[in-house]
């Protein structure tokens, strides 16, 4: 299937095949031969991220002017589908770097973008991206990480979990309480670095799926900031990481499609030369229609996205269309990956095996930037207000 026939803006079309080709030649050179081990070690593969820092692959739709790439968010929706074809742990960190460099474009001052900003897109500098705690998970509302103000500045306390990039980070974005009685409108969002005194680094989580992104908890204990750890105005917080999350969930959706297009192939090159019965198992309507549903979704799950992307590029009101596309495209990854695993039997069950792992991978992407419940809320509110 060609998945830019539906483009009519031949510009546009050949800016994205461009961008299709240069992460699918990578990701075929430096990616897929290494996901296996990289799953099974854990690692944090850095070269593979001075690489793409290198191929502009970070800071997709950050200007230029700024360090960035200056491309569109459809650019950015399918950098990440290459790259999850991949593996999703690399095209989780193109996601995260996305996410904290909008905010710093979007919000930092000149000081702190060439700081921070310029260093994270050239994978000179590792950020994570602080919000969610024990009691604040899709209820981002219940955060009670506090900073209070002091004479030179900020005091930080409190903890975060299940911090993407917390155990090798160098400076974290965190989402902190400033005025208790305010409600959402009372938080405020502090870039902290992770050299502070009272800056504690927790264990490093071990997950079934996307094993080599790193993943654990932050401690801030009575870490003393600058008044310029600020970003953005006091008490906007909570509304400027809302801002990005339509485009984080174009990203999770993007991560989703991919790991659909690995199983597809997968599926597709098994089925051909699987023997039962004296014949490929992809002669047997079973497999076929299995076959035939996973490129249905894949096909409605990418151009979801593409369609949620280019209304943001529009400047249009994406929101439902940002969820749909994600709840859509991360539940037809969790089921059609199971019928991969289907279709290749009990091998497909065996750790080694592509499809295995992409089962394992595929699932967190129903729970992180929002579950998929919570898609449900947003989208069944857009409709019915």
């Amino acid at each position: 299937m060609d998945q830019f026939a539906a483009c009519h803006d031949e510009e546009a079309l050949e800016r994205h095949r461009m961008f299709a080709a240069t992460v699918r030649e990578f990701v075929e050179a430096e990616v897929r031969d290494r996901a296996q081990s990289l799953d099974e070690s854990e690692t944090y593969p850095e070269d593979l991220y001075r690489t793409m820092a290198q191929l502009g692959l970070f800071g997709i739709t950050v200007p230029a002017e700024m360090g960035g790439v200056g491309a569109d968010t459809v650019s950015y929706a399918i950098v990440m589908e290459e790259l999850s074809r991949g593996y999703a742990s690399v095209a989780d960190q193109c996601g995260l770097v996305e996410l904290v460099s909008s905010l710093l474009a979007a919000h930092g001052t000149p000081e702190q973008r060439k700081r921070y900003l310029e260093p994270l897109v050239r994978f000179e500098r590792k950020c994570a991206y602080a919000i969610t705690e024990p009691e604040a998970g899709s209820d981002v509302g219940g955060i009670q990480t506090r900073a209070v103000r002091t004479a030179n500045g900020w005091r930080l306390d409190g903890g975060k979990i299940w911090i993407h990039n917390a155990p090798v980070a160098d400076f974290a974005m965190v989402l902190a309480r400033t005025d208790p009685a305010a409600g959402k409108r009372g938080m405020s969002i502090f870039i902290v670095d992770a050299d502070r005194p009272g800056y504690i680094i927790g264990p490093k989580e071990h997950k079934m799926g996307q094993r080599a992104s790193q993943v654990g908890a932050l401690t801030f204990d009575g870490i003393e900031l600058p008044a310029d750890a600020l970003l953005g105005e006091e008490g906007k917080g909570f509304h400027m990481m809302m801002s990005v999350l339509d485009k984080g969930r174009i990203g999770i959706a993007g991560l989703a499609v991919g790991l659909l297009q690995a199983a597809l192939e997968a599926s597709v090159d098994y089925a051909r030369t699987r023997q039962q019965f004296g014949k490929p198992i992809g002669e047997f309507q079973g497999v076929q229609w299995m076959i035939a549903d996973m490129a249905k979704a894949l096909h409605a799950g990418r151009l979801m996205v593409r369609d949620a992307a280019a209304r943001l590029d529009a400047g249009q009101r994406a929101t439902m269309h940002c969820s749909m596309a994600k709840c859509f495209a991360a539940d037809a990854a969790v089921d059609h990956v199971a019928n991969a695993v289907q279709i290749h039997g009990g091998i497909g069950f065996i750790r080694g095996i592509e499809v295995e792992r992409l089962y394992r991978d595929a699932k967190i992407a129903q729970i992180y930037e929002g579950t998929n419940q919570i898609q449900r809320m947003i989208i069944a509110r857009n409709i019915m207000q």
